[in-house]
């Protein structure tokens, strides 16, 4: 019996098998990544640093930029490496988070005494400084960052209305987190519920609940928004790398 013609064939060693293409590297989004990743984590640093609104990793704005400073150092990572951009049901959710962190402050909690990390127990001297830094920093520059992300260096079209479930987890664990310990803490416990609207104390169990479940539809909204302003927002980044290439020198090609 002869056998098949593949076997007949010598196969290749592996030093003959030559690689794929690598990706180019993208030292501009690597860079601007990286800048974000910092700024997302300038903020918590300062508040744990300095004993703003104790304990801080209670506080959805510390842990949210948190989130951000680990998404956009793993997505700077990958710039540099030329890999693949992060899925969008992660990017996705990370901007959510940042969304709901700026929005939050600016429209609800300016307007209801401030933001919990304004509270210090610094000295006089520094303590307004050291809270102004922080709060500028969670509330204002890493939602910004992580916005001009999304629009200039992120391909539109990505995003889905099936992935807006996966992004209201984080704030659906965190309620649940806010919640249990709460109700494990001493009623004299101080920052026992870190935002007033989840004050158990003060509403129950059920007005507390009716007001998360209000603000998770308006979560859910906002990412109904980011969503459809993700399908009619221009292709920036793909403008920019086709320019940049319509600029750069043809390479060489082979004999003919």
């Amino acid at each position: 019996m002869i056998p098949p013609r593949t076997t007949l064939l010598p196969r290749p060693r592996a030093a003959e098998v030559l690689p794929g293409p690598a990706a180019p590297r993208r030292p501009w989004a690597t860079a601007l990544r990286a800048t974000a990743c910092g700024t997302a984590a300038a903020g918590p640093v300062i508040a744990l640093a300095t004993g703003y609104a104790s304990p801080a990793l209670i506080h959805f704005t510390v842990l949210a930029n948190l989130l951000v400073a680990g998404a956009f150092g793993w997505s700077a990572v990958r710039s540099w490496r030329g890999g693949p951009p992060l899925s969008p049901r992660l990017s996705g959710g990370v901007l959510l988070l940042a969304a709901v962190t700026g929005l939050m402050y600016h429209l609800v909690l300016v307007n209801h005494g401030g933001s919990p990390l304004s509270a210090s127990r610094a000295g006089p001297d520094t303590g307004t400084d050291w809270s102004t830094t922080a709060s500028l920093l969670l509330h204002t520059v890493t939602p910004s960052a992580v916005a001009a992300d999304w629009l200039l260096l992120t391909a539109p079209r990505t995003l889905r209305l099936a992935h807006i479930p996966l992004w209201l987890s984080a704030p659906a664990a965190y309620l649940g987190i806010v919640l249990a310990r709460g109700a494990l803490l001493s009623p004299d416990a101080p920052a026992r519920y870190p935002y007033p609207f989840l004050d158990v104390d003060t509403y129950g169990y059920s007005g507390a609940l009716t007001q998360a479940l209000a603000l998770g539809l308006l979560f859910a909204a906002l990412g109904v928004l980011i969503t459809t302003v993700d399908h009619l927002r221009p292709n920036v980044a793909g403008w920019c790398r086709h320019r940049r290439n319509r600029i750069s020198p043809p390479a060489a090609g082979g004999l003919k």
